[in-house]
């Protein structure tokens, strides 16, 4: 969910941005540098203009680029040879990526040229500094980046904007870019010596799309757990699988942190006091009893993918180098995102998970044989049909998902004549994990209503106080349902309940464990 924001702007402090900062830009806040770091910035650029001076060949500042890394470049010719970089590499396709993380992009690579590693003028830094605070976001095309070398084609379309070639979003509306910054006051960006490649080498489209996967698998995830409890309610499920002392000898946190999230959800719940003695099942079907087991496992890697992002977001990973204290620039590989395909194939194989085992408990609530409910938990089965068709779209989601979840870090081709011929494919590694993340989310919000109208027949009987919360808050939009309806409208507002983090809300987040920090 992103919403505009009126906030006084977050201050970026080259790397030291948490990852929560950079989910508020993401969903509308606005952020400026801080200035401390204009100094280093400063010092970077002096360093260039003092290698210029001196006439040595050094890459990425009078050389060709990649397999032309060779050709000296004339001094009077540097700032035509940064133009043309810029140009040539903005060679992108497909539909733009979303305003939301085009700003990410923005605010990531004002972060990582503010730690006075890039050769960038102030003035430069302080020009994307201005497109984000007056929401002018380069339209970038979403498809060109085979993650290394940077994310080569979009960020040179993010740079080709600002310098007054291409378009810009302003205010949701695709408009020339020329007309775009004149009818904001601004002169197009002229590039000094080593800007254009500063600029477009990186890894910030890779890691912003991987972030905004992320920021939306934490509300999947959390949304999980709380319909996975109701689940354990409408079905009369144990919570014995849930003590502390079986998590304890098992030892990974995330399993733990998901058992004591469930015990809490299901406290104090009326049905399960209603069935704690005289029944006759001996133990749950997996997708209720190993729910720590799974969600656990899912939120550990899910912390593990945050970690390596916000070491991404908050490293410098252009190329070459500038280290000032030695006057030294220096070639290397940082932009190979490699780490961001890694995070990304992460957080897209936790996706594939948070659903299938989400499915797996719809199709078992639907069944009569497993469930004891009435079948497709419908009060007249057959003359309805109920819950039968919604099982059918969540178990289609979580086939697709599986199909999107096949690491994209497996996989390379050479590029720019065999000279990078090891490639990350993070780009669009990243790109999938949105459509999954609402995927997995369709099927939470199927899972939302089934458990709700399972639990709707325990009536008078009522869960714990939390769950009975979410249940309310899906009964505000969505009433029983007693006989077949059009059923389209009910899924899309469940969807929209998880998607916006409505549930999260409804049992309180504290509640609930974190990912991001």
């Amino acid at each position: 969910m992103r919403t505009e924001t009126t906030a006084p702007d977050l201050v970026l402090v080259p790397g030291h941005v948490p990852l929560s900062t950079f989910r508020e830009i993401y969903r509308g806040a606005r952020a400026s540098l801080d200035p401390a770091c204009r100094e280093g910035v400063e010092k970077a650029a002096e360093t260039v203009r003092r290698i210029i001076a001196k006439g040595e060949p050094v890459y990425g500042i009078n050389t060709g680029f990649g397999k032309l890394a060779s050709v000296r470049i004339a001094d009077e010719d540097l700032v035509s040879l940064q133009r043309n970089i810029v140009l040539s590499h903005a060679a992108g396709v497909g539909e733009p990526l979303d305003p939301a993380i085009s700003r990410l992009i923005l605010a990531m690579k004002m972060a990582s040229l503010g730690q006075g590693a890039s050769g960038v003028r102030w003035e430069t830094l302080a020009f994307l500094e201005t497109c984000l605070a007056k929401d002018l976001i380069p339209v970038i095309p979403a498809q060109g980046s085979v993650g290394a070398s940077g994310d080569l084609a979009p960020l040179s379309h993010m740079t080709a904007a600002m310098m007054g070639v291409g378009e810009f979003f302003v205010k949701g509306v695709r408009m020339e870019a020329g007309k775009a910054l004149a009818a904001h006051g601004l002169s197009p960006l002229t590039l000094g010596p080593k800007e254009g490649l500063a600029l477009l080498n990186g890894t910030q489209v890779s890691t912003a799309l991987a972030l905004a996967g992320l920021f939306q698998a934490e509300c999947v995830f959390q949304s999980a757990l709380v319909t996975g409890a109701l689940s354990v309610d409408a079905a009369k499920g144990s919570d014995g699988p849930f003590d502390p002392r079986i998590h304890a000898l098992r030892r990974h946190q995330g399993q733990k942190d998901v058992a004591s999230a469930l015990r809490g959800l299901l406290a104090g719940s009326a049905i399960r006091l209603s069935h704690l003695e005289n029944d006759s099942r001996v133990q749950d079907p997996y997708c209720l009893r190993c729910q720590p087991q799974v969600m656990g496992a899912a939120l550990d890697i899910l912390r593990k993918a945050a970690d390596m992002l916000a070491d991404e977001a908050n490293g410098v990973s252009d190329n070459p180098l500038v280290f000032t204290d030695t006057g030294e620039v220096i070639s290397g590989g940082n932009f190979h995102a490699e780490p961001v395909a890694f995070a990304a194939d992460m957080i897209a194989m936790a996706l594939c998970e948070i659903g299938s085992i989400s499915e797996r408990r719809v199709a078992m609530l639907v069944d009569p044989a497993l469930s004891g409910l009435p079948a497709f938990l419908t009060p007249v089965p057959g003359l309805n049909s109920g819950f039968m068709i919604p099982q059918v779209t969540a178990a289609a989601l979580v086939s697709e998902n599986k199909q999107q979840a096949y690491p994209a870090s497996v996989d390379s081709i050479p590029t720019s004549a065999n000279q990078e011929d090891h490639v990350s494919m993070a780009t669009h590694g990243a790109r999938r994990l949105l459509r999954m993340a609402e995927n997995a989310a369709n099927v939470i919000g199927i899972e939302l209503l089934a458990a709700a109208q399972a639990c709707d027949f325990h009536a008078p009987l009522a869960s714990s106080a939390m769950l009975e919360k979410a249940r309310a808050c899906l009964r505000a939009e969505v009433p029983t349902l007693k006989e077949d309806r059009y059923f389209a409208p009910d899924m899309a507002i469940a969807t929209r309940l998880v998607r916006e983090g409505a549930l999260v809300s409804a049992v309180g987040a504290g509640q609930l464990p974190g990912i991001v920090a």
